[in-house]
């Protein structure tokens, strides 16, 4: 899929304090139908989406499954091509790298993913899983290779003869520290975490958020952190974006968010976090209908067929994510 820019041209980061800038990103995917497999429309995955990461931050992408949060992680990444808008890391846009260059700038960028089985090769030994991101962009000798990895192992929490097992031999939690420990062996910039622990048993979870919030204070890391558990999100992050059909509608830090969402999609999904009291009871805002369908998005605003309190403008015009209070932005026509 080619990509198509903006007539505004984005060459180089807008503030400092940012390592990530995203302007307007869109990610389809083609649909193809009929005998010559032609292409009859598009499953807009991410469909113009704008934000920031500052450096040394936590930022939290939150949305029902299927609204577009992973893909818009791998399309930072540059493992899916963007199909419109910018991609700015550390002050250059990255949108249209390719090959050395873009290989050169993966280094700064690493991913850690939901599957901590199968994102690991089941033929290598640990220490080669983890070592091979270093054996790529750097000559090293063997013992000196060798003793990275070993530290790797060492800040993660595992026993060192980790080292010379295989994936199969751990347990959920510790495949996923070792994806962890991958991810550190180039000590990128941003990590761009995609649901790093739901697939963890709640006992484990807490082990390895701890440890993600230990490696970011000592690796001075940027983390995209993607999840659907509000609760885990809001222990990780420090603002909160929230997704919805491809679209951001809100963004602003996490004491905002949990004690005032502005958007009715983010207070919905507010209402629906049990709480720890069962003496304190909360009103449920249950939506009606399910979610449309990305290919064939609702015109105006995508919340619109499900949303309690929408009026005749949120159907015929779709509201632009704006700042309606410090730090506070959220597409909605009732702001």
């Amino acid at each position: 899929m080619t990509i198509s820019v903006t007539s505004k041209k984005v060459g180089t980061s807008l503030n400092p304090e940012n390592l990530l800038e995203i302007y307007h990103l869109k990610t389809y995917y083609p649909v193809k139908g009929g005998f010559f497999k032609r292409i009859i429309g598009n499953v807009k995955a991410v469909d113009n989406i704008s934000f920031e990461i500052k450096r040394g931050e936590t930022l939290g992408l939150v949305g029902e499954s299927g609204c577009g949060k992973s893909t818009t992680g791998r399309t930072i990444l540059r493992l899916l091509m963007p199909t419109e808008g910018h991609i700015l890391f550390d002050g250059r846009d990255i949108t249209r790298l390719s090959g050395k260059k873009l290989r050169e700038t993966r280094k700064d960028m690493q991913m850690i993913f939901q599957d901590p089985y199968a994102s690991l090769n089941p033929m290598q030994m640990v220490g080669d899983i983890i070592g091979e991101p270093i054996h790529n962009f750097f000559k090293k000798s063997k013992s000196e290779l060798k003793l990275e990895v070993m530290d790797l192992i060492d800040k993660v929490g595992l026993s060192r003869d980790a080292y010379y097992k295989y994936a199969h031999e751990f347990s959920g939690g510790q495949r996923q520290r070792i994806g962890i420990a991958r991810a550190l062996a180039l000590k990128p910039k941003l990590i761009i975490a995609d649901e790093p622990v739901s697939a963890l048993d709640v006992s484990v979870q807490s082990q390895v958020l701890n440890l993600l919030k230990d490696l970011q204070r000592e690796f001075q890391l940027t983390f995209l952190f993607i999840a659907h558990d509000l609760s885990v999100v809001k222990h990780m992050s420090d603002r909160i974006g929230v997704m919805y059909l491809g679209n951001m509608v809100e963004i602003t830090d996490k004491s905002s968010l949990y004690v005032k969402p502005l958007h009715p999609y983010t207070q919905a999904l507010i209402s629906a976090i049990p709480s720890p009291d069962p003496r304190i009871k909360k009103e449920r805002i249950l939506l009606k209908g399910d979610v449309p369908s990305p290919i064939n998005p609702p015109s105006g605003c995508p919340f619109h067929p499900r949303c309690p309190v929408a009026v005749e403008q949120c159907s015929k015009v779709k509201p632009v994510l704006k700042e309606v209070k410090p730090s506070h932005r959220v597409a909605c026509h009732l702001y």
